[in-house]
Formats: structure tokens, sequence, C-alpha cells
């Protein structure tokens, strides 16, 4: 029963969802000279599986917050994740990146919001009133669960609209485990 609760909104959410939206996240990352991503708390970890595969994939990926993570500067972006975009901490990254000269990409659960005016781009993943009490589903799972799924999608055109192999990937995944 629960299962079933969580594929079918899950499925609602991502059909709701601009199809457009993995070329401009696309366009975004290949114009990007480094990328940057930024979440809080279930969020952010969302971030991180991303920042992973976008490694595997060969791009220049940092996560914001960790110790080795350099500075961003102009002509990089910054993607941060966040279903409110009213984050404090984020807002902060988001305006010390906007100020330095970094593109801005929202991926929201909000079609308006703080971060959401500083960004370049906003990408909503379902649509405002989809995020109502789901039984089963509290506190921003619908969100997190739905954008993991979107961004391994975005993975996925990736890697099939540039031939990227999985040995190649692979290649580049941790091998000190």
């Amino acid at each position: 029963m629960h299962q079933e609760l969580i594929v079918k909104k899950i499925t609602s959410i991502l059909e709701a969802t601009n199809e457009s939206y993995d070329k401009v996240l696309t366009d975004y990352l290949d114009g990007a000279k480094r990328i940057f991503i930024s979440g809080a708390g279930r969020s952010g970890l969302i971030g991180r599986f991303f920042a992973m595969r976008l490694m595997h994939s060969g791009y220049d990926v940092s996560v914001v917050g960790e110790i080795v993570t350099p500075s961003i500067k102009a002509g990089d972006l910054l993607i941060v994740i966040s279903g409110s975009g009213e984050t404090e901490q984020l807002i902060a990254f988001t305006k010390k990146a906007k100020t330095i000269g970094a593109k801005i990409l929202l991926i929201s659960a909000k079609s308006d919001s703080t971060i959401g005016d500083l960004a370049d781009e906003t990408l909503q993943i379902g649509r405002d009133e989809q995020y109502g009490k789901v039984r089963g589903m509290p506190m921003g799972t619908v969100f997190e669960l739905s954008t993991l799924l979107f961004l391994e999608a975005i993975v996925s055109h990736l890697i099939h609209d540039k031939g990227i192999e999985e040995e190649h990937m692979r290649s580049r995944h941790a091998n000190l485990e």
C-alpha cells in the first residue's frame, strides 16, 4: 500500500514537471566552467547524489561546504536544491555567487521564492498545489524523492545524448573503498 502511494505521488509530480528541463539543465551544465551544488538537509543529500553522477560523467563538480571545495568564480554554475527556496544559508550562498558573476540555477518545489528571484533559472519540480500534506510522506519527502528521480533522469539523458559509456563512468568512480 505505501509503495503504491509513494510511486503514484512521485509519478504525478514528474508528469507535471516541464519536459524541456533536461535541455535547459544540460545547456547550463555544458556552459559552465565548473559546477557547484548546494542544498541543506535531505536536499543536500540529493545534491551529493547528483554531483557524484556528474563527476562520473566527466564534469568538474564540487559540493558546497566540503573542505576541498574551491572558490566559485565568474563563469561557474551554482545549482541550489531547495524545496522552499527560502533556506537562509542557501540564500547567502546564492547572493555571494551572484555577486561574483556565477550563474545560478534553482531546483525547487516553489514557483516563487527568494532564491528564485536571485537565480538565472528556476526548475520547478511539479506544481505548487501538488505539495500539500501527503500522508506517509512527511516533511519534504515528496520534493526530495521526485528531485532525486528527476536528476537521475537528467544523468540518463546526458549519458545517452553524449554517448558516455558506462566503462568510462566506472573508470572515474572511487577506487579507495
